[in-house]
């Protein structure tokens, strides 16, 4: 007998979703910054042992979204939370105790969302920054009366315990990838996902968030292997910007997404970087759809 589903992962944008990915999947397949909402379309990744096999959805913190972007990333979002066979709720433990799912989802006004009971788990994140009188309280503790766990994807702690909550949870299935498999999605995306996650660590404060990527060649033929990317930003004077002076900037975010670009693949990597103009990309519904974030056709341009 063989289970396995699908699990998401729900909570503010900074709750810790991507790092817990990365923890429990062992590959740090999710980009991963101090700055919040840095997941835009949901990150999948697996793990497979001999009996069970989870497939994990990192998708974009649930917000109040305020522009057609951020309402895109909150509708993918919801469909994978919809899809989902178990939904780990996170919320850091510093922050205890952690709203009901549900009560969220109402005051947030996120239409769609199906919170069904027996369907969440309770995870309390970053117990390593939490002090130890916050460990206990209300019965926060792994298996507690509240039913939540307690983990850090920093030092590890509680990670045991939330997986065999989770495969004790899953249903009596066939595997749906090969066992070998890390994330089901192609190559290209984890290519972009690797150049944004640079873009974020080199610039600063809000320009990140105006920046897409989009992978234009890839080709794993040649030795080393060719990626040629598009770094769009909104405006003409933001180009400069990414450029930066004798394009040092876009040079040391090269640098960055090539060296995880080559840990990912195993092999050398030839990596050119290019900036273009999409004006004003994050409310235009082209511009959103050819990223993978298509809006609903109810949402006006």
């Amino acid at each position: 007998m063989t289970r396995c589903g699908i699990v998401a992962l729900a909570g503010a944008p900074n709750a810790g979703k991507s790092t817990l990915m990365n923890a429990l999947v062992g590959e740090p397949l999710a980009i991963v910054s101090p700055k919040p909402q840095t997941t835009r379309e949901p990150v999948r990744g697996l793990l497979t042992d001999a009996t069970t096999q989870i497939i994990f959805v990192d998708p974009a913190g649930l917000l109040d979204p305020g522009y057609p972007l951020q309402k895109a990333m909150v509708r993918a979002a919801i469909a994978s939370l919809n899809d989902a066979d178990l939904v780990l709720h996170l919320h850091p433990l510093p922050q205890a105790p952690a709203p009901p799912l549900e009560q969220i989802a109402r005051e947030l006004t996120l239409d769609g969302l199906e919170v069904t009971p027996g369907r969440v788990l309770t995870v309390y994140t970053k117990a390593d920054l939490a002090h130890s009188e916050r460990r206990t309280a209300n019965g926060e503790a792994p298996g507690g009366r509240d039913g939540a766990y307690v983990v850090s994807a920093v030092s590890g702690e509680g990670l045991v315990e939330l997986l065999g909550a989770i495969r004790a949870r899953l249903p009596e299935s066939p595997f749906l990838y090969d066992a070998d498999d890390i994330g089901t999605q192609p190559v290209r995306f984890f290519a972009a996902e690797f150049v944004r996650e640079a873009v974020y660590a080199e610039l600063e404060q809000e320009l990140p968030y105006c920046v897409a990527v989009e992978i234009e060649e890839f080709v794993e033929s040649r030795t080393p292997v060719y990626i040629r990317a598009t770094l769009a930003v909104e405006r003409e004077s933001q180009k400069p910007i990414v450029l930066g002076r004798g394009g040092r900037t876009i040079k040391a975010i090269g640098t960055k997404a090539r060296a995880r670009l080559e840990a990912f693949l195993g092999q050398r990597v030839h990596l050119e970087l290019w900036v273009a103009v999409w004006p004003k990309w994050r409310k235009s519904s082209a511009a959103l759809a050819r990223l993978g974030l298509p809006l609903p056709t109810e949402t006006p341009r």
